[in-house]
């Protein structure tokens, strides 16, 4: 006879779970700041700037970001009229490509702080226009507009005279000749450039710079000839002087 085999009783044990809560929602996201570098002069700007994982409509666009300015310090304005201001006995477009040089095209100024530079040209006309609009503009734009103010006619602003001695110098003159050029130019007119070595070397420029060239470089200067249609910018010609 089969011994009956006894039922064993199986029990279910209940493993617990444990998880974190889940974050609230609409948990505000914070806000950096990131300053932004500038050149010396400059204006200091800190844009505030949002994190991209913020919930969001997708379809609809993102403020532009706040930028906060603050106005150039004392200090800043002495050390502009140090570096810009015009020597005593400096030609006046010399002086103009000098300011290029140093960086003048970078320095953006409201009206305001560009009265407070003072006589910069040692001209009262120049200097009392490079103050004369309101708005926000770089102290080369100033310069060029000012300059054109007090010379409307491109006759009355003549570069320096006589010959130049060495080919650096000569190539100075021929920049200066640029300027003078960028002086006349519509300032509103994209396609143009404000860079001197930018500035296309027309044929009237370049019979300026032969004359103005000592005899040992003259007759070489004078058989040059340009083989495109398209007048070579003046940095253009000068890599082909040196």
């Amino acid at each position: 006879m089969a011994t009956p085999i006894p039922a064993t009783d199986t029990v279910a044990t209940q493993t617990l779970v444990t998880g974190t809560e889940g974050e609230p929602e609409n948990q505000p996201v914070p806000v950096s700041v990131a300053p932004i570098q500038k050149k010396k002069y400059t204006k200091k700007s800190v844009r505030l700037v949002k994190d991209d994982d913020e919930p969001g409509p997708s379809q609809e666009e993102e403020p532009e970001p706040e930028v906060i300015t603050r106005s150039l310090s004392q200090s800043e304005l002495r050390d502009m009229r140090k570096d810009f201001s015009r020597h005593p006995g400096e030609h006046i477009i010399t002086w103009l490509l000098r300011c290029w040089d140093n960086g003048a095209s970078s320095l953006e100024l409201d009206g305001r702080e560009a009265k407070q530079l003072g006589s910069l040209s040692r001209e009262g006309g120049i200097d009392k226009a490079i103050g004369k609009k309101a708005q926000a503009l770089s102290l080369w734009r100033r310069l060029l507009s000012s300059m054109k103010e007090r010379y409307p006619f491109s006759e009355d602003a003549v570069c320096r005279p006589g010959k130049w001695t060495t080919m650096e110098r000569g190539i100075q003159y021929l920049r200066e000749l640029a300027v003078r050029e960028l002086v006349y130019y519509d300032p509103d007119n994209a396609q143009l450039p404000t860079d001197p070595d930018e500035v296309r070397c027309t044929r009237p420029m370049w019979r300026k710079f032969v004359r103005s060239a000592p005899s040992s470089y003259a007759n070489s200067l004078a058989v040059m000839d340009w083989k495109t249609e398209e007048a070579p910018t003046v940095d253009e010609v000068a890599g082909r002087l040196w």
